[in-house]
């Protein structure tokens, strides 16, 4: 493959290429077991060879049958492309559309080895955060991204391209869906079977929908919610000789290492996959790496004695690393760490997600697909002792929070000591991030905001870093309440800091988390720099599903949200259709992501900056309602810091009118009224 121009030109059917099966040197996702009868599997087949002519279906029939048998799915290792897979500048694709030419230039960052976890197998991030279920949906995906018009809309069902739709300039160039799967059958061992089966997808959050940036969205996340761990637990700014202990240095784990060492403190993170570790140590996210748990303890101790500034990746297993930690507690009486999460996939805890500590990396890949019940039951004993190593820190000044990756939840149905007497079933022994953490922040209205030069060119991204700076001193300047100062203050540090932490991996993107008022004035600066010149190619905007309104995830996103309604989906589909109605290039729509299959629906968006008025004016009214949709429903839930958002911004727009909340002023109206 030599060309964009041949990428674009439909599937490469005559000649077929040449079947190069796995790439070796590059990491590949786990062997999936669908367990599908002999007719389902003749289902699954069928379903591949619809994309093909018959004249190539005897052919491809033995080679699908076989990715089938030996990797649980139909990946069509055959068509996997020859080109170098990044994202090029936008001027290169063969399109009719700009909008068009910059949903390529994002799908082809999803899939760049760098930024991708498992390359070969169309997954971003997250262990099965899939961008397509097979190469031949890629190929006709940019085929119909090269011919759509601004009178036309291309449809995705769950990664499969249904096809050019008509429609307005107006509408959405693409609207995504992922895993729409009816409720009663959103289940994990549905989902191996209907994925195997080729008719749904896991897009995880912005794996499926294109939005992907690289871990630099999950560094943006972890330092604020370290920070902000920092200022609530220990009481303190200053992370100097704080130690911090986790797992995960995959496709969105990688973050954690560079997020240490961005807020000053000591990073002390776990991973089995010996090639995630080395990937992040080449990248200078990792500064130092050990197998050997005795130096791990050595070094620790030495940089807290110091005050170092230090990311240290130990390969090994998380749980052998906290139990050493207790060792050394109940031996010298010396508590090792101060703060501690996870970041295993333990939303994908039995096929690759979460590995358990009486097993190697290797055999835990072979019991896996050789014998999942024992595979799952060895995971389940190790989430046990996981959590009891954490339990015995916790009863000092160690303070521990889920990262809403379903640990707690993987770790309660493993029957581990995390239940929370008294409480609701979405609380555990330990909070979520977002309850104690960064709920009241998503309450004011700030979130993961996102933008990515299409040019390609990093001075590009330094432009639009200045203009992104000056928009949030300027708000400052102008006058803003203490708590949205800090937020604006922490966020201008970590843009004018950016460049020396070389967070750029892949497209030339930034994330920094901001309001509504924040959101759109950025927006303006850059279309009007577009527009004058400045810069010189459009910008997409978007951001993390994981946001303000884009995500209801009763374990994760609305874990802080306490009237009963934590477990509706309303916000992030209205959020959906109401991006759609108001401007988005693109939606997106899925199930799962982040906790799991079946525990979340979130959605998406990509808006493309062209310098126009017609894109200053989308921008206005998509990002004002992408924001607004969500802090009025923490609003109506009882979030009185939401409350006084809404209200101010009702007062800032006659046009947004919403329903406020009375406060119940006396509780035993209610007991009465129910007593028998």
């Amino acid at each position: 493959m030599s060309s964009l121009q041949e990428l674009c030109s439909g599937l490469p059917l005559r000649p077929l290429p040449e079947n190069q099966g796995r790439w070796p040197g590059v990491p590949h996702a786990p062997v999936r077991t669908p367990n599908l009868s002999p007719t389902e599997e003749q289902l699954a087949l069928k379903n591949a060879l619809r994309y093909f002519p018959p004249d190539v279906q005897k052919l491809l029939a033995q080679e699908f049958a076989q990715e089938l048998r030996q990797f649980g799915h139909i990946y069509m290792y055959r068509f996997c492309p020859s080109i170098e897979m990044r994202a090029y500048p936008i001027d290169q694709y063969p399109c009719r559309t700009r909008a068009a030419a910059a949903i390529m230039h994002m799908i082809m960052n999803n899939l760049n080895p760098a930024v991708a976890q498992f390359p070969q197998e169309l997954v971003t991030y997250g262990g099965n955060g899939q961008v397509f279920s097979n190469w031949a949906q890629f190929w006709l995906t940019m085929s119909y991204l090269s011919k759509m018009t601004e009178e036309q809309t291309l449809v995705m069902y769950s990664g499969h391209p249904l096809g050019l739709f008509p429609s307005s300039p107006d509408a959405p160039r693409l609207v995504i869906t992922n895993g729409m799967v009816i409720p009663n059958y959103s289940s994990r061992t549905e989902y191996e079977k209907l994925f195997a089966l080729g008719v749904t997808m896991y897009g995880q959050m912005t794996a499926g929908s294109y939005c992907y940036i690289g871990p630099q969205g999950i560094v943006h996340g972890t330092v604020l919610t370290v920070l902000n761990a920092g200022r609530r637990y220990l009481g303190v700014e200053d992370l100097a000789g704080k130690v911090f202990v986790t797992s995960g240095l995959g496709g969105m784990s990688g973050a954690q290492a560079k997020a240490a060492a961005i807020v000053g403190c000591i990073g002390v993170i776990a991973e089995v996959d010996k090639a995630a570790l080395v990937k992040r140590h080449q990248q200078g996210w990792l500064m130092e790496v050990t197998d050997n748990l005795d130096h791990c303890i050595m070094r620790l101790r030495e940089a807290r004695k110091k005050k170092e500034v230090l990311s240290l990746g130990y390969h090994g297993n998380v749980v052998d690393l906290w139990e050493r930690l207790v060792h050394e507690l109940d031996t010298t009486g010396e508590l090792l760490v101060d703060l501690g999460s996870d970041q295993t996939s333990c939303h994908n805890p039995f096929n690759g997600g979460y590995y358990p500590v009486q097993l190697s990396f290797s055999e835990s890949q072979s019991l896996m697909s050789s014998n999942p019940a024992a595979f799952k039951h060895l995971v389940q004993e190790s989430l046990r002792r996981h959590v009891t190593a954490i339990n015995r820190l916790a009863q000092e000044k160690f303070f521990f929070w889920d990262y809403g990756n379903a640990f707690l939840l993987e770790a309660q149905r493993a029957g581990a000591d995390v239940e929370k007497k008294g409480a609701s079933k979405m609380e555990f022994r330990y909070p979520s991030y977002v309850q104690h953490i960064m709920g009241d922040i998503f309450s004011q209205g700030f979130g993961p905001f996102r933008w990515v030069c299409t040019s390609g060119d990093p001075q590009d991204l330094a432009v639009t870093d200045h203009l992104a700076t000056s928009v949030l001193e300027k708000a400052i300047a102008n006058g803003v309440k203490a708590s949205v100062k800090l937020q604006y203050m922490d966020n201008i540090r970590w843009i004018r800091e950016a460049a020396k932490h070389q967070l750029v991996v892949g497209s030339q993107a930034r994330i920094l988390y901001s309001d509504q008022k924040g959101r759109v004035a950025i927006a303006v600066a850059i279309n009007q720099a577009i527009a004058s010149g400045k810069i010189k190619a459009p910008v997409v905007l978007s951001r993390d599903h994981h946001d303000v309104s884009g995500t209801d995830s009763p374990f994760r996103e609305t874990s802080n949200i306490y009237d009963g309604s934590a477990f509706c989906a309303d916000m992030a589909v209205q959020n959906f259709v109401g991006d759609a109605c108001r401007g988005a290039t693109w939606v997106s729509l899925h199930n799962g992501g982040g906790v799991g299959w079946g525990e979340v629906i979130n959605g998406g968006f990509g808006l493309v900056l062209d310098g126009t008025s017609q894109a200053e004016q989308k921008a206005r009214m998509m990002l004002s309602w992408d924001v607004s949709n969500g802090v009025a429903r923490r609003c109506w839930s009882g979030n009185p810091k939401a409350y006084e958002i809404i209200c101010q911004t009702m007062q800032e727009n006659s046009g947004l009118v919403v329903t406020l909340p009375h406060e119940v002023a006396d509780e035993q109206v209610l007991q009465q009224a129910l007593q028998p």
